[in-house]
């Protein structure tokens, strides 16, 4: 096993590092930089402006800045924000907190749902409910996920059932505990939602393509005719025999709502990496964009390492695979 998580590890890292390369030359590259808006100040001198690039090294090669800030991601800044004047990393950990408290809970949730629901129109394939849950799927499928929080933001807004926008109300501190339990997830509801949502239609397509693959497999039909229970077959040998391709899209699908939460926290005002990111380019805050973009591969590498943790301890060919080389 430990051979089999150290490869993927390897290969977790160089992905990263390679994405850290790509991010730092094409955000460095792009035309502009954050002291642009400076230069037409006239109150501000020529030579303040070459000691300000001076100070944060803009002046220097391109393998030299991106060597200087490797070390700053070793030492734990990942640089320096000119708009904040302070390493970046605890300015992105604050935010990637929220980020993930929003990522997660609608991982969980999407998959809560999607997997009795595939597995449903899995069992009743061709018939009435499959084909109402599967033109409701193709509904969401078509729906962009812009159109999809506005939305949400609009019966938010008509009905006044949820907060528009926000984390935490303004009393927040002054609540119990339980009241800021409830103060949360009520200010969560609709972007949760507008990320389940979204994610929702691949997901139940997904495990309804791999259950009812599996349930046509002749092991099931042996399994069925020794008069073992319905519901003993779909938990004991459907689920684990199609959770291969079901993992796979586990990882894909952490990627997949983590893309869509940044621009759901921007829409409804979510105080995650999305509106940071977003802040940071407009404001050509290279090394927060940089570190953006670095977090928010760092979380899709991690769902996909959980994801290969799990094909391993669930899949016996990968373990025979795995012990083989």
């Amino acid at each position: 096993m430990m051979r089999y998580l150290l490869r993927r590890l390897s290969h977790a890292l160089l992905l990263v590092f390679g994405v850290s390369i790509l991010a730092f030359l094409f955000t460095t590259l792009a035309p502009g930089n954050y002291f642009d808006e400076m230069r037409l100040n006239p109150q501000i001198a020529p030579e303040t402006l070459a000691a300000l690039r001076a100070q944060y090294q803009l002046d220097r090669p391109l393998p030299l800045r991106y060597a200087s800030w490797l070390n700053s991601v070793l030492h734990g800044r990942m640089g320096f924000s000119f708009a904040y004047n302070s390493p970046v990393a605890p300015l992105l950990l604050a935010r990637a907190k929220n980020t993930l408290l929003l990522t997660i809970t609608a991982t969980l949730l999407a998959w809560a749902i999607a997997l009795p629901l595939g597995v449903w129109s899995a069992e009743r394939l061709g018939r009435f409910p499959d084909r109402l849950i599967s033109g409701s799927t193709a509904v969401l499928l078509v729906i962009p996920d812009l159109a999809l929080a506005l939305g949400l933001l609009v019966l938010a807004v008509k009905t006044g059932w949820f907060p528009t926008g926000g984390m935490a109300s303004v009393d927040f501190t002054s609540l119990s505990p339980l009241n800021k339990i409830r103060d949360l997830a009520h200010h969560m509801a609709l972007p949760v939602a507008a990320l389940v949502l979204s994610a929702l239609p691949l997901l139940v397509r997904h495990v309804r393509a791999a259950v009812a693959e599996v349930l046509h497999a002749p092991f099931l039909l042996a399994a069925e005719g020794h008069g073992i229970p319905r519901s003993t077959l779909l938990a004991r040998y459907v689920l684990p025999a199609a959770a291969n391709p079901l993992l796979s899209l586990f990882g894909f699908s952490v990627g997949t709502l983590l893309s869509c939460s940044l621009l759901i926290e921007v829409v409804m005002s979510w105080p995650g990496l999305g509106p940071f990111l977003l802040e940071a380019i407009l404001a050509r805050d290279i090394y927060i964009v940089i570190g953006g973009v670095l977090f928010s591969t760092i979380f899709l590498v991690v769902g996909n390492f959980l994801a290969d943790i799990l094909l391993y301890w669930i899949d016996p060919r990968i373990r025979t695979e795995s012990a083989s080389r």
